[in-house]
């Protein structure tokens, strides 16, 4: 989890190659609604998320009743929003990359192809909060090498 251009996409591809479980991006749930939302600038709502985050969760059930981890990359930037994916799910360990907003546009201005526009990086950065000690969320600094960032979590989720 974390905002767009955190390198969700780039580390839990990496997990889920290295651990050899499914993976999926949150951004392929996205109804077209959404995605031509953000691909004119404008920011979506909860009332936007909340049927996405729905998908998620039911995408994330499937893989727990067939026996099969998996990853799944999401924002999840509101607690609630982690709330929804993880409640009654002890196994689902989420991950935030968390970074400063400076190098993350920098990410962002060099990225291309991708719907989410840099200037709505500030948005999320708004929107966003930040895991409470509670949430038993595993932090991680953006700014380390997606190999590390991997071991990391494989280490995290195989102790």
């Amino acid at each position: 989890m974390g905002v767009a251009g955190s390198g969700k996409t780039t580390v839990g591809r990496l997990l889920a190659e290295r651990l050899g479980w499914d993976f999926a991006d949150a951004d392929h749930f996205h109804p077209a609604a959404n995605i031509a939302k953000m691909t004119a600038g404008i920011p979506l709502t909860d009332a936007d998320r909340t049927p996405w985050l729905h998908t998620i969760a039911a995408w994330i059930d499937e893989r727990r009743a067939d026996g099969r981890p998996a990853v799944v990359t999401c924002s999840a930037l509101k607690r609630s929003y982690r709330t929804l994916l993880t409640g009654d799910r002890p196994e689902v360990l989420p991950v935030f990359l968390d970074g400063d907003s400076a190098l993350i546009a920098l990410r962002m201005a060099r990225r291309s192809g991708h719907f989410f526009r840099p200037g709505m990086l500030d948005g999320q950065f708004r929107v966003l909060e930040r895991p409470a000690p509670d949430e038993h969320v595993l932090v991680l600094p953006v700014d380390a090498p997606a190999d590390e960032l991997v071991a990391l979590v494989t280490a995290a989720v195989r102790p």
